[in-house]
């Protein structure tokens, strides 16, 4: 069996809409294992989305835990949230969400400079990683200059 990457234990998530509760996510218990390809399916309404911001703590449990790389997130602080997600998680939202008044270039710059990554290193760094998506000659054009295509990988890359 092939490495464990995320583990979820009886995790639910329940909303107060009105005077209802919903239940969003309702005990799951999930294992997501390196170098395997898992899709999320079902129909509108469903919990993916809900299920998939509790696995990239985005959201917060009601119940049970998430384990990711074997560390178990349900007793960290907000902060170690925001820490954990930075430096360990990478999503790809269907609106890509790049900031628009920054460059391609610019836009995949910005985690390394809130890692504190040095000018220099970030420089070679988003270089090389536009010559591995084979985009280098779009490093300098602006989100609204991009195609849908060209968008989603520049929130790939970033």
């Amino acid at each position: 069996m092939t490495e464990e990457i995320v583990v979820c234990e009886n995790l639910s998530k329940r909303f107060i809409v009105g005077d209802s509760v919903v239940k969003a996510v309702d005990g799951v218990d999930l294992t997501f294992h390196r170098k395997e390809f898992t899709s999320v399916v079902g129909p509108s309404g469903s919990g993916k989305t809900t299920l998939l911001n509790l696995i990239g703590t985005l959201e917060i449990p009601t119940t049970g835990r998430v384990i990711v790389n074997g560390t178990d997130l349900s007793h960290f602080s907000p902060a170690d949230l925001t820490e954990f997600r930075r430096k360990n998680l990478g999503f790809v939202f269907q609106f890509f969400n790049l900031v628009e008044g920054l460059t391609g270039k610019e836009n995949v710059e910005l985690p390394l400079i809130f890692d504190g990554v040095p000018y220099e290193v970030r420089q070679k760094r988003v270089i090389e990683i536009f010559k591995e998506f084979e985009i280098e000659h779009l490093h300098n054009k602006f989100p609204e200059e991009l195609s849908s295509g060209e968008r989603q990988r520049v929130a790939i890359m970033r």
